[in-house]
């Protein structure tokens, strides 16, 4: 299991990515656009095997982003970041 958290951008997205035991396994910037999701899918290939293996936060509930993510597969929860400053 690896856990992705993603600061939305509209130009780039800052990409994190943390094992079971909460060890930063990698950070990345990627950018907006299809070249950003397959980037974003080597790096999560890289720590997990299946897309089902990857629990996905990110700061927004649509887009391209979100769609290519929730199609192929990975668990997607839109986090409010005014909800994590409180």
């Amino acid at each position: 299991m690896v856990y992705v958290g993603i600061d939305w951008s509209e130009l780039h997205h800052d990409v994190c990515l943390m094992d079971e035991q909460g060890v930063v396994v990698s950070k990345a910037r990627i950018p907006e656009g299809v070249e950003g999701v397959a980037r974003l899918h080597d790096l999560v290939a890289e720590h997990a095997d299946n897309p089902d293996q990857a629990t996905v936060g990110i700061e927004i509930d649509r887009g391209l982003l979100v769609g290519a993510l929730v199609g192929a597969g990975y668990r997607v929860f839109a986090i409010n970041p005014l909800s994590v400053d409180r």
